[in-house]
Parts: C-alpha cells; structure tokens; sequence
C-alpha cells in the first residue's frame, strides 16, 4: 500500500489565508495574524493559534473554520494549539490586512503603537493614545474625533471625521 502524503505547509498557510475573520470578513485569519505556526507531526498536523486576547468571543469560531477549511481539503487530524504568550499585537497583521481594513471602513491600526511587552514604555503609549492622528477611511482626512473607546467589537474603538461626518472603526492597538 502507498503511503499517502499529506499537503505542505506552504499549501495549508495557502488554504488558512482563505478562511476570514468571523468578525471583520474582509480580513483572513492570516492577514489578522493570528495563525502563528503551521507544522505536520507524523500525520496529525497542528496549527498553533494566537487568540486576539484571551477572552476573544470568536475564538470558538475561528477554531471551527479553521478545522472545517482544513477538513474540507482532506485533513483528518487537525490539532489546533493555543498559544499566548507572547500575546498577539496588532503588529501582527499584515500590510495586505491593513489595507483590507482601510477599504472596508475600518481605520487600520497606527503601526508602532502596539504592546511592545516593556510596561513604562506601554504606559508612555497609553498615556499618548489621546493624542493619536486616525485617518479616516472614507475620506482620508485626519480631522477626526473619538466618539467611544469601545466599537462594534471589544478590539475597535468608534471615532467620527470631522470633515465627512462619517464614523468609522478604528482597529484598538493591542
């Protein structure tokens, strides 16, 4: 009998680009950042998963699609390892997310301005992130005001441009 191979790596990373963020569809789990490994250990492969913040109510969710996309593709055994440390930043999304987001009317989050793990430096960005220029997706003016720290979902915060009068989301640096 013919040992059967199972798909690289290269190709699950391709098929888990596909599957979307159950709270923000435009945007993948990949391009979220949050798929942080993808590894065969003899034939079960695992897919190592760093949840937005532990208390994520779409973290149920996003381990079911990522099972199903996989199953879909002839995966049998599928292990999906939660990983916290170090906690997942918005550092973490891509280029291609962040542009996404921006398209979709949600304002990317300000690169840089993300947990970096060093609390005095947390703090000395805490304490600034009144002072953060948030672009306005719709019309790009940076003329905008934050309406609540909290958004449709816990990771986003509501702002308004000044200048459309539109709202928008802005994507909470973590």
């Amino acid at each position: 009998m013919e040992a059967r191979l199972h798909p690289s790596t290269q190709e699950v990373w391709q098929w888990l680009s596909e599957v979307p963020d159950p709270e923000i569809p435009v945007i993948s789990l990949t391009d979220l950042g949050i798929i942080r490994d993808v590894e065969w250990n003899d034939d079960t492969l695992v897919v190592t998963v760093t949840p937005t913040y532990s208390g994520c109510p779409a973290t149920t969710i996003i381990n079911l699609d990522i099972e199903a996309a996989l199953a879909e593709r002839g995966v049998e055994k599928v292990t999906l390892k939660r990983q916290l440390s170090p906690a997942w930043t918005t550092d973490w999304i891509s280029a291609e997310g962040r542009r996404k987001l921006k398209e979709y009317g949600i304002a990317p989050p300000i690169d840089g301005t993300a947990v970096d793990g060093v609390l005095m430096k947390r703090i000395d960005r805490l304490a600034g992130a009144s002072n953060l220029v948030i672009e306005c997706p719709r019309c790009g003016s940076t003329k905008t005001e934050k309406i609540s720290q909290f958004g449709s979902t816990p990771c986003k915060a509501s702002y308004r441009c000044t200048e459309c009068l539109e709202p928008f989301d802005y994507f909470k640096c973590i």
